[in-house]
């Protein structure tokens, strides 16, 4: 007659160790997986709050004095050392988690257990042997430990702290910037290993052939083969080509030389003040103090209009705003994007190299440079002078940006880049090809394109004859 297998009841009784679950060892092992979850989730939520930190938080931790804000700062400027060093505490603290549980498991349940377990539900089909009792315990075992493991170390050790993170990056990034300091200092050997084969392995990888990006006519080549055949495709041909390349533009490409700025000396009386801004029609005007490399502040015409009426002596000085925002020429205009967002500005003043003030540059320049010309009721019809004798020749100043020229005869704007050097005009152009100012009639051909001197001053040149090519 088949053996029934015995009741848990009397399994228990014949097995009293099972009993002892409250065990001081059971304890302290219980004790240790949890402080041990507990640092997982600390180290895994700081991977998410340390790389979603914003330009807007970065520059509040700049402009902080605590300690933990500068450790912060000194851990973002080692991104993959930082990433690196999370990632070894993680997997030492999961591998601890992962054998202080089988450690605890099988105290708390021990093999014999998971031997009753097993025979129980192999008697619902057939009388186990003892080899197969025992090795369906082991796995058990195995996948209860496995099972459980998994779930703790999913939900409490990276779901639940990544999405705490995600809400409250900052907070948490103060409160692991020391600890993380430390450990990054204590496995700098081991950290150090790993970012340098990641790099070698990034450099295969790219030099391989197939990790290439593609060049810029190759995406422009691309967005005119998507496009082209779409009704008022010219449009957005433009907007596309100009995202591409928006991160390479600089603020110097853009900006409205020092020459053609508006801008007043703060020492003229009130009367001449008005006349100046009504001739220019822009709501923000910089005022210099003797010249223009001296810019003091920017006075905001909208502060005006409650002083309309004022006499000549009216001390309108005391409306301007010393918000005076300073750029270089270098610097990329999608960095001065953000900038201006962090700021809220609409406007900055360009310096060069020596300090210099050599124009100004504006958050309506910058969307220009994407969606094209921006107009309104103020504008003048046409802002860039220019005369088109035919479809084959056109007169512009050679104050004209090449962007602008580019533009209006319907070429690439990166036509000129190979010879240009650091030109930004047209007159900028003509003096880097001939390396000295040219005679009145001067013609000079580059590549396809013919150009004629007809008017130059001894400072600059004055106009300038485009000819295209027929073909």
């Amino acid at each position: 007659m088949e053996s029934e297998p015995a009741s848990l009841f009397s399994f228990l009784v014949q097995n009293p160790q099972l009993l002892s679950v409250f065990s001081p060892e059971l304890l302290l092992g219980t004790l240790g997986i949890v402080l041990l979850l507990g640092s997982s989730a600390m180290v895994s939520g700081s991977e998410v709050a340390f790389f979603s930190l914003g330009y807007s938080d970065l520059k509040k931790l700049k402009d902080s004095g605590t300690v933990a804000d500068h450790a912060i700062i000194s851990l973002k400027e080692k991104p993959r050392k930082l990433l690196a060093t999370i990632l070894i505490i993680n997997n030492f603290i999961n591998i601890a988690i992962v054998i202080l549980s089988d450690l605890v498991l099988r105290s708390a349940l021990p093999d014999t257990v998971f031997d009753y377990w097993a025979q129980s539900l192999l008697s619902l089909f057939s009388v186990p042997s003892p080899e197969e009792t025992e090795l369906w315990g082991r796995l058990l075992s195995f996948l209860v430990t496995i099972a459980g493991v998994t779930f703790l170390l999913v939900l409490f050790g990276e779901v639940a702290p990544k999405v705490y993170a995600r809400i409250n990056n900052l907070k948490l990034a103060r409160l692991m910037a020391r600890p993380l300091d430390i450990m990054m200092r204590l496995f700098h050997p081991v950290s150090n290993l790993l970012v340098k084969s990641t790099t070698i392995m990034e450099r295969r990888l790219v030099g391989s052939g197939n990790g290439n990006s593609p060049s810029r006519a190759e995406i422009d080549e691309a967005i005119e083969l998507t496009v082209s055949h779409e009704k008022g495709a010219g449009r957005d041909i433009d907007i596309l080509k100009s995202i591409v390349k928006f991160g390479d533009v600089t603020v110097k490409q853009i900006m409205r030389s020092r020459v053609d700025v508006v801008a007043v000396d703060f020492r003229i009386d009130y009367q001449e003040l008005l006349q100046i801004i009504r001739e220019a029609g822009y709501s923000r005007i910089p005022v210099y103090e003797n010249d223009f490399d001296n810019v003091t502040g920017i006075l905001y015409v909208k502060d005006l209009l409650g002083h309309l009426d004022e006499p000549a002596e009216f001390e309108w000085q005391e409306l301007i705003r010393p918000d005076v925002y300073y750029v270089p020429e270098a610097k990329k205009i999608n960095d001065l994007l953000k900038e201006f967002q962090v700021e809220r500005l609409h406007m900055a003043i360009v310096v060069d190299e020596y300090g210099g003030s050599s124009g100004i540059v504006t958050l309506e320049d910058i969307m220009e440079e994407i969606i094209g010309e921006i107009k309104d009721e103020f504008d003048d019809e046409v802002e860039v002078v220019f005369k088109k004798i035919d479809d084959f020749n056109y007169l512009f100043e050679g104050k004209t940006l090449l962007n602008d020229v580019c533009r209006i005869i319907g070429i690439d704007t990166n036509s000129f880049d190979e010879v240009k050097g650091e030109a930004d005009s047209l007159a900028g152009l003509i003096l880097e090809i001939q390396g000295h100012m040219p005679k009145t009639d001067a013609e000079i051909t580059q590549g396809l394109y013919r150009f004629k001197v007809v008017t130059v001053s001894k400072r600059r040149i004055e106009q300038i004859l485009l000819t295209l090519p027929k073909n």
